[in-house]
């Protein structure tokens, strides 16, 4: 097995192209490694391809589009690790939108370990209750404030 050296630019473009795939609806499948770890909450963590492909499928499955702001996120690097943190928008396919800064959903963080020019491990952090479905068990959602969002 060769082991090839990276720059933080390149692992910087790997998770860009990430976000830009995702978006555009295209498969993001060949940017990770075959025995790549993903977390994504309520999910789980997924490992390997098969159930990492079974992870975004079901998320697919419930989306219409998303949209992730990537020309104001926040990248912070160290080593094969790339943290990434930014504003989202999009549609379910039941129709609800959300758009961060005016719903509930829309804040997210990635963190990215890349590696031979391959996604290893990716841990996405962010509330997926996007249609914002999810608010009698909260008490202080009971009072609307869009300047909370």
């Amino acid at each position: 097995m060769q082991i090839s050296t990276m720059t933080d630019e390149q692992r910087r473009a790997i998770a860009l192209e990430y976000f830009r795939r995702m978006d555009r609806g295209e498969s993001i499948f060949d940017l990770f490694d075959d025995n790549a770890e993903v977390y994504f909450p309520k999910w789980g963590v997924a490992r390997g391809r098969h159930e990492v492909e079974r992870l975004f499928g079901d998320l697919m499955g419930i989306l219409a589009g998303v949209s992730h702001d990537v020309a104001y996120a926040n990248f912070v690097q160290q080593g094969d690790t790339i943290v990434v943190e930014g504003l989202s928008s999009g549609k379910l396919k039941n129709g609800t939108e959300w758009r961060a800064g005016s719903t509930h959903a829309g804040r997210w963080c990635d963190v990215f370990e890349i590696r031979d020019f391959k996604i290893q491990r990716c841990y996405v952090y962010l509330d997926p209750d996007y249609g914002g479905a999810d608010t009698d068990r909260y008490p202080w959602l009971s009072v609307e404030r869009a300047t909370r969002y």
